[in-house]
């Protein structure tokens, strides 16, 4: 993997020489770098955009990532025995720490943040271990909670530098693959906001929500096809304002949530009480770190591949040192465990916006909608069908992209294809089969009913085995079977 980020090249740069019949990826990018650097191009990523262009953009990020971030919150809070409205609190504390990770992750400082269009929300990974921790215990689980998450993170931030030099055990065939698993994973999630969201309502899974979530698919879809510029980038924002008012007529637009919205809402430092620190809550929250810390790995090589500018160690450090840090932060404003959102890298994929400043203006969207709760309350009106129906060409563009990864993999060289086809099938078990591993000790749960986590780790250690320790590799062999693969020269690399 190079050692500094590189430019991609771009479709009126003359091609590099091919005679023979393919380039290596290290190759393509430096002729990309030399040709960018001699015009005083910038770098997709760095670009500003127009303010409109800006906003409507980062609103559209915020707008794919908000079920999500206040997903966690809203689940935890009443397990472990929180008010209605102080788990709204703890949502809008969620929306605040998100974007206060997302400006770590996005502009950053110093050796903090990977300096890409990467969103960061409170983990899903977390969940089910808060849950453990804080069962109806109210104040006290939550402070414990936030206990545990300060420690974890700041431990994962001593991590980062270490952690990053794994970097070169992440191979196309190990990346492709757990890119794959992350959009095949969170597919069901989309499945599951085109039902309803939950499963205890007597509507789940009615045909109104389904056909609202077909409806703004094909919208989506429709749209993507027949606009062209700007209009096209913001597809998704607008497929989902266009379902938003279909739904109303429908019935399944719940306006109570402007409402009953506060106009102002600063999250209160340690509004539950200070933090407790007890040992086995620390423990399974640092479980759940190197898990977010995996996952976020994988994210940033697959974002990396699509913007253009692969990551490299420093790229991967400074973005862990974000997630980590802005998981440090979280819990002073009432926040929980922050790592990457996947669905924004489909996002990202999808519209071709690759500039980090647009995942910024998200970032301050996301603190505004923490402060000012009435505003956040008019993203909570679209209907989770609505959003379930984008959400599947999401996610679906995520695992598209992992697959074009695998196509540079040499599949056909070694045992290149068996690592991937074991890799995928366990990866997916979590998905196929919830229920398979419940007879296991909660704590390895947390890895466990992670796919991803499951998938990337099966990869990895299945990559050392075929193609590092005891192999000698011939000269045909030396590129392409374990990762320093040949890309054809009209592959390219990522979603163009």
């Amino acid at each position: 993997m190079a050692a500094e980020p590189r430019f991609r090249k771009d479709a009126d740069t003359a091609a590099p020489d091919v005679t023979d019949g393919a380039v290596t990826e290290a190759e393509a990018e430096a002729e990309a770098a030399e040709a960018a650097a001699a015009d005083g191009r910038k770098h997709p990523v760095d670009e500003t955009l127009p303010p409109v262009r800006m906003f409507t953009s980062g609103l559209q990020h915020v707008a794919a990532m908000y079920a999500g971030v206040v997903a966690p919150p809203l689940i935890v809070g009443p397990a472990v025995g929180l008010t209605a409205k102080e788990t709204a609190f703890l949502m809008g504390a969620s929306l605040f720490t998100a974007g206060i990770a997302t400006l770590l992750q996005t502009i950053g400082f110093w050796k903090v943040g990977a300096r890409l269009p990467f969103v960061n929300g409170v983990s899903f990974a977390g969940v089910a271990p808060m849950i453990a921790i804080g069962k109806d215990r109210g104040h006290d689980g939550i402070a414990v909670i936030f206990g545990a998450i300060i420690v974890a993170s700041v431990l994962g931030f001593l991590l980062a530098p270490y952690f990053c030099k794994l970097v070169r055990f992440f191979p196309p065939v190990v990346t492709g693959t757990v890119i794959t698993l992350i959009g095949v994973s969170l597919l069901p999630v989309a499945f599951n906001w085109s039902q309803g969201g939950n499963a205890a309502t007597d509507d789940y899974g009615s045909m109104t929500n389904i056909a609202m979530a077909a409806v703004t698919l094909v919208i989506v879809l429709a749209l993507r096809k027949l606009l062209r510029g700007f209009l096209q980038q913001i597809a998704i924002l607008l497929g989902l304002i266009i379902g938003t008012l279909i739904a109303i007529p429908a019935g399944i637009t719940d306006f109570s949530a402007m409402r009953n919205a506060d106009v102002v809402g600063f999250p209160t430092p340690f509004a539950f009480g200070g933090p407790q620190f007890e040992i086995a809550a620390i423990i399974s929250m640092c479980i759940v770190m190197l898990v977010c810390m995996t996952e976020s790995t994988a994210d940033m090589l697959a974002l990396g591949k699509i913007v253009g500018r692969p990551a490299d160690e420093k790229v991967i450090e400074g973005g862990l040192r974000a997630d980590t840090l802005g998981s440090a932060i979280s819990p002073f404003f009432n926040g929980f465990m922050c790592s990457a959102f996947a669905q924004n890298i489909g996002l990202v994929a999808m519209t071709k916006v690759r500039s980090r400043f647009v995942v910024a203006a998200g970032g301050v969207i996301l603190i505004v909608l923490g402060l000012v709760p009435v505003a956040a309350s008019v993203i909570a009106v679209v209907p989770l069908p609505v959003l379930g129906g984008a959400g599947i060409v999401l996610f679906g563009t995520v695992a598209a992209s992992g697959i074009q990864t695998l196509a540079t993999a040499a599949l056909e060289k070694g045992e290149n294809a068996l690592i991937v086809a074991a890799a995928v099938g366990i990866g997916l078990i979590p998905i196929a089969a919830p229920q398979f591993y419940h007879a296991f000790p909660e704590d390895l749960l947390v890895v466990l009913d992670s796919g991803i986590s499951t998938g990337c780790v099966v990869a990895i250690v299945l990559n050392l085995a075929f193609n590092h320790f005891g192999r000698k590799p011939d000269a045909e062999d030396e590129e392409g079977a374990d990762g320093e693969h040949v890309v054809p020269a009209a592959a390219g690399v990522g979603v163009h």
